[in-house]
């Protein structure tokens, strides 16, 4: 059964893919009217939901907070493919890559909802 926050986690993939933007787990779960939890826990939950009942949706647009993805991971890679460029994490992160100049691939909404560019 899908829960009320796949749901709204759903509409906002929807909303990246169509701006063509990423996320964070704390900003969709914002979008999504609740919290992210722990390390994007919340989000992590609704995402599976997510990916089991609508595949079609984009859900490696939603990034860790801190824009982190293991390398390799089939996360990076869908992310790569689907133009963004990926690049090895910086510091103590051997094992994460990052996507190269991620706030200008962040999605931003205004107060009122609407989407804006990002800044």
């Amino acid at each position: 059964m899908t829960t009320s926050r796949a749901q709204e986690v759903a509409e906002v993939l929807f909303e990246l893919k169509r701006a063509g933007k990423v996320a964070t787990f704390s900003t969709i779960a914002s979008r999504a009217g609740f919290t992210s939890g722990t390390t994007g826990r919340s989000v992590l939950t609704a995402l599976k939901t997510v990916r089991r009942d609508w595949p079609h949706l984009q859900w490696w647009r939603a990034i860790d907070d801190k824009g982190m993805l293991p390398r390799n991971s089939e996360h990076a890679k869908k992310l790569e493919e689907s133009g963004f460029e990926i690049s090895d994490a910086e510091g103590k992160h051997e094992d994460q890559v990052t996507i190269v100049a991620l706030d200008e691939h962040l999605m931003q909404w205004n107060e009122s909802g609407d989407e804006q560019a990002a800044v």
